[in-house]
Formats: structure tokens, sequence, C-alpha cells
């Protein structure tokens, strides 16, 4: 009875770790070029978010990537999370122009935004995304670390990993050159560089810095409630243990008053 309940504990803390938790891979890209391992805050099964770190990110979402890249699974309220004032929210959904309605006319308008609404995307639809970026739709970033092996690690070797290609690689017109991305040829032009924005806190802004902030805040995007989950988990784990426990005490009691 033992020996199953610690493989019942093992099995959900191998879970919960294939979820997100302590589970530590090197990942591969493109032709199997290594993805560099970075130390994440909110890696393994007690991590968590770099709340500094992810709003460093969204200054760089909004001042860099927000002009062609969506973030349509967060609402400016769930900014909340990442230690953001009632007011501060208020001010930054502000910023915004939604378009709402329709109104008794049955027409659309636009509108200044709330805090329950979420980000707006920086294009009406993916037709005028793709006229505005050579036919290249640029993705919602919203989901962006779950959906690319490797997670923050790549999305950070990708923003770091623009350089000229080597003398004897063909490259396309329009295209740039990127040690990570899968064929190295890339459709988006390097976004960040040194002094891209002026944090507000007085961090200096290289693109290494830039580069980790924004892989911070959209490891977040990705999944808000990581912490509340990995909290749930050891709680979970910490119950079957001590469950474990009680029932080999219990089965000793047993036993012995049989014998």
């Amino acid at each position: 009875m033992k020996k199953t309940a610690l493989i019942g504990a093992f099995a959900l803390l191998v879970g919960l770790g294939g979820s997100g938790l302590p589970v530590t891979k090197m990942a591969t890209a493109a032709e199997g070029v290594a993805i560099p391992a970075q130390d994440w805050s909110f890696s393994g099964i007690f991590g968590t978010f770099d709340r500094a770190a992810a709003q460093r990110g969204l200054q760089v979402y909004r001042e860099v990537c927000a002009g062609c890249h969506s973030l349509k699974r967060i609402a400016f309220r769930n900014l909340a999370d990442l230690g953001y004032g009632a007011e501060e929210i208020k001010a930054m959904a502000a910023e915004a122009t939604v378009v709402d309605g329709p109104d008794d006319d049955g027409e659309m308008f636009e509108r200044t935004g709330r805090a329950s609404d979420y980000f707006p995307s920086p294009f009406p639809n993916d037709k005028a995304a793709a006229a505005s970026n050579g036919g290249a739709v640029p993705p919602d970033l919203s989901l962006m670390v779950k959906a690319r092996a490797g997670g923050a690690d790549y999305l950070y070797a990708l923003l770091t990993g623009y350089e000229e290609p080597p003398a004897d690689f063909e490259m396309l017109e329009g295209l740039s050159y990127n040690a990570y991305f899968p064929g190295h040829q890339i459709a988006m032009a390097q976004p960040l560089d040194d002094d891209a924005v002026e944090y507000a806190d007085g961090t200096a802004a290289t693109l290494d810095q830039m580069s980790h902030d924004i892989s911070v805040f959209l490891a977040w995007t990705a999944e808000p409630e990581m912490e509340e989950r990995k909290q749930t988990g050891i709680k979970v784990i910490l119950f079957l243990l001590v469950l474990t426990g009680l029932l080999y005490a219990v089965k000793r009691k047993i036993w012995a008053d049989l014998h």
C-alpha cells in the first residue's frame, strides 16, 4: 500500500512537471541547433514570475512589439497579477482605442479602452496585417511561449539570434538571418536593439535585458495561473505523502493485532 501511494505521488509530480514545473530540457531549433538554457525565476516546482522583469517586458511589448503583434488573450485588468494598481491599469487601458458596438443605429464605433477590455490588435484583420508586413501575418503573442519548442529559452534565443549569414548561405530577398529560426531565414527584421526603450525603472535597456524581460512577460501571458497551479500541486503532493504515512501506520496496526 505504501509503495502504491508513493508511486501515485511520483506520477502526479511527473505530470505537474510536464505542465511546466521542475522539468528542464535542452531544446533544439532548426537543423538541430541547440537552444541555450536560461536561468528563469519561474522554472522549477517553486518558481515564481519576476514581477519587475515582467513589467519591463510589458513596456517592451507596448513600445516595440504591439505595433505588429496582438495579445488577444490578455485583458488590461489581468495586469493586476503583475503588481499594477487599479489606477495604473485604468490609465494604460485609456491609452488604447477599442472598437465597440453596434450602437443604437447598428454602427460600430471607437471608444477609449477600459480595464475590462482585452489588448486591442494592431490590425483590423489578417489581410490588413499581411499587407503591412510583406505578406506575412505577425502571430499573436499570448501563447507564443507555449506554442514553440523550448518556450522562453527559444524566444530569448530568437530575439538575440540575429546575425550576419555565413558567406556560403544564400538569403532570400527581404528576410533576415537568425541562428535559431527554422531554416534560419525569418520575415521579421531584428525587433530589438540596445536602448530601443527607456525603462521606467532605470534598468539599462540592452538587447539581452530586453530579450529576457519580454520572454518573462510572454511566459506569464501564456500561463498567468502558473503560480497558483504550482502551489496547488505542492499541497496535493504533501497531502499524498501524509496520507501515505497514515495508511502505512494503520496497516502496521492492523497486522500487529492479527499477529
